[in-house]
């Protein structure tokens, strides 16, 4: 059995002691590939780590975003380094961006206008987008309908939101990522609408070091999780593991041109 990562941040301090053995557990648990995502802050010196790691490790890409916490950072010098940044061969999307108004780290207009600068670049680039949302959803798709030209690709980062909101990124033709969150017991609303998204439209995830699976919750997550995720999509899915890991691995492959 194969399964990809589709979201991570092994450039988290957390992961800073054990790498190599973060790696192998992955590989001994079936995961092929990891995509990990680094947040720029000022300037590219905050996703060096991350770079270094993509460019080492065969298995691991990349990609990189100036996340909605970091937004009021967003400036031209910024817009021009990550643009830098993209074109590298194992960069393979622009993200995760969007909208964060749960903790506000940064003012609102000031993530709204960096999501929306990210996202001309990204179309501008033909780069797939990752789209982190919270308490924001309906912005969200305001913005996405405003921005988005038809046929760019991207995905809905370890979704959480509502079903208008999962159709409205099926109807963009984006993809719909699920992670740790789909197996908590008080998310069977999620799970519901995971049974309802097209199969050829599904991704997994660990969003590692955060929101590990029951039965690790409340450990650090890390990229041979993401089995377990696998194994709740298929239980509500009505297939295999195996089915889930092929199937997404595809979707992975199709998305980022991997």
């Amino acid at each position: 059995m194969a399964y990809i990562d589709s979201h991570a941040h092994l450039d988290h301090e957390q992961f800073g002691q054990d790498m190599p053995d973060v790696l192998k557990r992955a590989s001994e648990a079936g995961v092929s590939r990891i995509l990990t995502v680094g947040c720029m802050t000022e300037d590219s010196a905050s996703v060096a780590e991350m770079l270094e790691l993509v460019e080492r490790e065969p298995s691991v890409y990349g990609a990189v975003g100036i996340h909605p916490h970091d937004a009021k950072h967003f400036s031209e010098q910024a817009a021009e380094t990550l643009t830098g940044l993209l074109r590298r061969p194992k960069i393979v999307g622009l993200g995760e961006i969007g909208l964060d108004f749960h903790y506000d780290f940064s003012a609102r207009d000031q993530q709204r206008e960096a999501f929306r600068r990210q996202l001309r670049i990204a179309q501008a680039l033909d780069k797939p987008i990752i789209i982190h949302t919270r308490e924001a959803d309906e912005e969200t798709r305001r913005i996405l309908e405003e921005e988005v030209r038809p046929g760019t690709a991207g995905v809905f980062h370890c979704f959480s939101s509502d079903l208008q909101t999962a159709e409205f990124a099926l109807a963009l033709g984006f993809y719909i990522s699920f992670g740790g969150i789909l197996s908590f017991r008080n998310a069977e609303n999620l799970r519901g609408i995971a049974r309802r998204i097209p199969l050829e439209r599904l991704l997994i995830e660990t969003d590692s070091p955060y929101l590990a699976p029951v039965p690790n919750r409340g450990r650090r997550n890390e990229p041979s999780f993401v089995v377990r995720v696998a194994e709740v999509l298929a239980a509500e899915r009505g297939v295999t593991p195996a089915d889930i890991g092929k199937l997404t691995s595809l979707n992975f492959e199709r998305l980022f041109g991997v």
